[in-house]
């Protein structure tokens, strides 16, 4: 989930898509007919495989003149304007994810879930929006969903009916099939922003603010182990993209994600994706094996797309064990909900580790929570800047750098509230002034309203 749509202003001008698929052809029956005809004698006629050696427009050329001189065969009276818009979904077929290509082409557009082949919904500015947009029926859908999947070698079948994956522009995609699926395949996308959002970005659409921007370069710089913590579509993602961008050029990472999304701008970065079972059910490779794995590819930094089970201990020893600079996201709704998440997903790592112990491994471990929320009116915030402090008794203690307070709801349904330092020197303070990262009084007095 990209941070920016959340900020896109409601008086947007409607995109063409919504003009061109209200048209009274795109419901009927008929019309839906016309276009699969055409798509199937387009495949009887025309020899896709010899046309893939050729350059990707001249293709297209070709492809387009093919599908015209199909429709000119047919009866059904058609205006100039329909002709091009069948011509058009045809090509989306054929080259494209067919209904879904002209959501895919809005830059509006953040989320498209598809929860029955005649209910497509979209995600713009934060909010749940009823498309017009409908699949012929459930086979065309689920021709689409294995379009996707192939693309990326991975399947999907009744033998393994769930499936993550990604599309060129790193976009995530989850479908789910029969006999899963109740009513027919689901499909979801998350997209990333065609151009992937800086800092300043983040600052100007008031997600946190530059003292906590500061904060966080600094600890970046400054090596220490930091987890973002925060619900579906909350921009933990986003964030790590962002957090990512202050590591230096000169220092060698390694990241590890279930499918690959991450988009680190440095050049010394060695990438590295789970693998599903075969169908047999053999040749799965889990996020803990690659976990494992990287520490000995003798890296500087480790960054994990999400730790989500048992490799959340590997993930910690590699934090206590020399790899500072580490980073990764976690479902959580608050810093202390992460302790706790944490504290579980070590359990299922089958350690036979006593919860104390468990403690002490997050508590040296982890130096920063970052936590991040998604607001009622679609915005996102940076809620809280926690640092854990270490143990105290039986318990991790952390302490709150940066608080959002939330104050209220606006005439316009926006939320209120104010960025708030609580006052507290961090105790890591010591080790960014060691580094050089030295911040000046007035970043832990700031205080900026939201309004």
């Amino acid at each position: 989930m990209s941070f920016g749509t959340a900020s896109a202003p409601a008086q947007a001008k409607e995109p063409g898509w919504v003009l061109r698929l209200t048209s009274k052809h795109e419901s009927a029956p008929m019309y839906q007919e016309l276009k699969f005809s055409i798509h199937r004698k387009l495949l009887e006629r025309v020899n896709l495989e010899i046309l893939s050696s050729m350059q990707s427009e001249r293709v297209r050329a070709e492809v387009r003149s093919a599908v015209a001189r199909l429709l000119d065969e047919e009866r059904t009276p058609l205006s100039l304007v329909e002709k091009d818009r069948v011509i058009d979904e045809v090509l989306d077929e054929v080259f494209g994810l067919g209904p879904l290509e002209p959501l895919l082409q809005d830059p509006t557009v953040s989320d498209i879930l598809v929860t029955t082949a005649r209910l497509v919904y979209i995600e713009r500015a934060g909010k749940l929006i009823r498309t017009p947009v409908e699949f012929k029926d459930t086979a065309h859908l689920q021709r689409i969903i294995e379009k996707i999947v192939s693309r990326v070698g991975r399947r999907i079948d009744e033998s393994s009916p769930m499936v993550d994956a990604r599309l060129p522009d790193g976009s995530r995609v989850n479908a789910v099939i029969a006999p899963v699926a109740v009513d027919g395949p689901m499909l979801s996308i998350r997209r990333f922003g065609r151009e992937p959002l800086r800092d300043t970005d983040l600052v100007r659409m008031m997600t946190l603010t530059e003292q906590m921007l500061a904060l966080m370069k600094a600890c970046v710089k400054a090596r220490l182990n930091i987890i973002i913590s925060g619900g579906t579509g909350a921009g933990k993602t986003t964030l790590l993209n962002i957090l990512s961008d202050y590591i230096p050029e000169d220092e060698r990472i390694v990241t590890i994600e279930d499918a690959a999304e991450l988009q680190l701008r440095q050049v010394h970065v060695g990438r590295m994706e789970a693998r599903p079972p075969n169908i047999e059910g053999q040749g799965a490779i889990r996020i803990r094996q690659l976990v494992i794995n990287a520490l000995r590819m003798r890296p500087d930094r480790i960054v994990v797309g999400e730790v989500r089970g048992e490799e959340c201990l590997d993930m910690l020893q590699a934090m206590n064990t020399g790899h500072d600079g580490s980073l990764t996201t976690v479902h959580a709704n608050s810093p202390r909900d992460a302790i706790s998440r944490l504290e579980v997903m070590v359990g299922m790592a089958n350690a036979n580790m006593g919860v104390r112990a468990i403690r002490q491994q997050v508590s040296s471990a982890v130096d920063l929570f970052i936590q991040v929320a998604r607001m009622s009116d679609g915005t996102r915030r940076v809620t809280h800047l926690t640092e854990c402090v270490g143990m105290e008794g039986e318990q991790v203690t952390t302490q709150d750098i940066f608080v959002f307070d939330r104050t209220g709801i606006g005439p316009q349904g926006r939320v209120q509230g104010r960025f708030r330092p609580t006052g507290v020197r961090p105790k890591f303070n010591e080790r960014l002034t060691a580094v050089g990262m030295t911040l000046p009084p007035e970043v832990f007095q700031t205080i900026v309203e939201v309004n």
